[in-house]
């Protein structure tokens, strides 16, 4: 049960605040990202109108930051990525049985929501889990289905139910109900309701220690490596206050990778290397997507919130100021894999590429709830606050603004700045400098191409040897990608969340296709 001091952590917009004085300081709050962007974009436009010649200094000094930035991240991504390529070469199980670590005492609580995904998805997913080497009588597995996706749904369930519930220590379905009050329909609201049913009907039935259980929320599409659970526990026993932590493994997007059209292909990888390179940059790791916590923390905070989209970063910032700042995530340095966005046609997979994309940055709903959570909390440190609270805030502007200001806006100063800075030695200056600079940057698409024929799975028999070569030309698309399903789906999230009410998002659904 949450304690009353915490009431502010299970909020998840300004309408739930019930003081005017909070209700008004949340607004502010979510109004914050989407006019710190607009201004930011509307200042360079203004700028090279009245001043082109600051603009273009301006513009010359953000390129070089962008150029060193490409480097630091390139470095990052080739370090993180040897030692997520090391961790798959080892024998995780033989290295908890060889370290004399508890690793039997240590159960799994594995949710696997679904919605309206094919049996086939499902059966590949919880295939995976069996396949695993980690003891099975120490697994429990959830398969959480949706009422209102109907009977056909549920009818899977039990199917895979039947076909797998022998092959674990327990295996459950849920069936989380329809128009519950104060709900979002998504998967925060029925891993909850997944969660809990567990704790009712397994756990606290069977007395299993919290302490002794570590809770996986997965995607429907996450595909695990045989090591993965073994991996996970050695993290787990081996790491110091391991409660005050979650736990993080990289997404890597190929299950489909090869049926994925280029542009579609981009993003996946895109994703991929981010998530990768972001295991070596502790400050700034959130959950994501597929992750791990303690159930005793789940516990603590009352499990996932049930009325918003990003439940998966959320769940840590509940986390977080629950423990006064004293919470982290632990990176595992491991992958699991899942889909790339595809679908039947070229254009509805750019339709879906671009909701996707909306949606991971409609993370943005996080920054009010942080900042609020700082403003509320007295027991974290003032330099804790505001390092967090930058490097959040900065993180979705620069998701935001950077590619325009790079790509777009670069060009400004000779369009608006007039004749006269038209005809300076600056001016004339300007369009090689951005290029040289941008040729530069090339590194980091050099790293991706290379790193991508590294973590391609098996090419299926009905392509051509050229399907290759495809791979790595395709990343000069990137430039596209950066823009099209980059900035402009954050500045739409940060503008929606901006007016508020009915221009919020609700949960939507990436459709699976293979």
């Amino acid at each position: 049960m949450l304690p009353n001091e915490y009431y502010y952590t299970k909020i998840s917009s300004s309408q739930d605040l019930i003081i005017l004085r909070e209700k008004v300081i949340y607004r502010f709050l979510e109004i914050l990202p989407g006019a710190l962007s607009w201004l930011t974009l509307i200042g360079v436009v203004l700028i090279s109108w009245l001043a082109p010649v600051l603009a273009a200094f301006f513009i010359i000094i953000f390129d070089v930051y962008w150029l060193l930035k490409t480097i630091y991240l390139s470095l990052h991504l080739r370090s993180a990525f040897k030692k997520v390529k090391e961790n798959l070469k080892i024998n995780w199980l033989e290295k908890c049985q060889a370290s004399g670590i508890k690793h039997q005492d240590i159960y799994h609580l594995i949710l696997l929501p679904f919605y309206n995904e094919s049996e086939k998805t499902i059966r590949v997913s919880i295939e995976s889990l069996a396949s695993t080497n980690y003891p099975k009588e120490k697994m429990i597995v959830v398969l959480a289905a949706e009422e209102r996706s109907g009977q056909k749904t549920q009818e899977i369930a039990r199917k895979i139910k039947s076909a797998y519930e022998n092959r674990f220590f327990k295996f459950l379905t849920t069936i989380h109900p329809q128009n519950l009050p104060n709900e979002m329909p998504g998967k925060g609201s029925n891993i909850a309701y997944a969660a809990k049913k567990a704790k009712e009907k397994i756990i606290d039935a069977l007395k299993i220690p919290y302490k002794n259980i570590i809770v996986s929320a997965f995607d429907i599409d996450t595909v695990i490596y045989p090591d993965y659970l073994s991996r996970l526990t050695y993290v787990y026993l081996t790491t110091p206050n391991n409660q005050k932590f979650s736990y993080q493994p990289v997404p890597f997007y190929i299950n489909n990778i090869w049926q994925a059209p280029a542009l579609a292909r981009i993003v996946a990888f895109s994703a991929t290397f981010w998530h990768t390179l972001q295991q070596e940059r502790i400050e700034r790791l959130t959950t994501f997507s597929s992750h791990s916590m303690p159930f005793q923390m789940l516990i603590d905070v009352d499990f996932w919130q049930i009325n918003m989209v990003s439940e998966d970063s959320r769940i840590f910032w509940q986390a977080f100021l629950r423990r006064n700042g004293d919470y982290k995530v632990a990176p595992l340095y491991y992958p699991v894999k899942m889909d790339a966005n595809a679908a039947p046609t070229f254009w509805q997979t750019m339709k879906n590429l671009y909701k996707q994309q909306r949606r991971w940055a409609w993370g943005c709903e996080n920054i009010p709830y942080i900042l609020f959570g700082f403003w509320k909390n007295k027991k974290i440190g003032v330099w804790k606050k505001i390092r967090f609270a930058f490097i959040y805030t900065e993180g979705f502007w620069s998701w935001a603004t950077n590619a325009i200001i790079i790509f777009a806006l670069g060009w400004l100063p000779l369009i608006l700045g007039g004749e006269v800075f038209r005809q300076t030695i600056l001016a004339y200056n300007l369009p090689q400098i951005t290029r040289w600079l941008m040729t530069l940057s090339m590194v980091g698409i050099l790293t991706s191409a290379y790193l991508t024929m590294l973590i391609l799975p098996p090419k299926p028999v009905e392509y051509g040897k050229h399907k290759y070569l495809l791979m790595l030309l395709q990343w000069p698309l990137l430039l596209i990608t950066m823009i099209v399903f980059g900035a402009l789906p954050a500045i739409e999230a940060q503008t929606r969340l901006f007016l508020g009410g009915k221009f919020r998002l609700g949960f939507w659904v990436t459709p699976k296709y293979k």
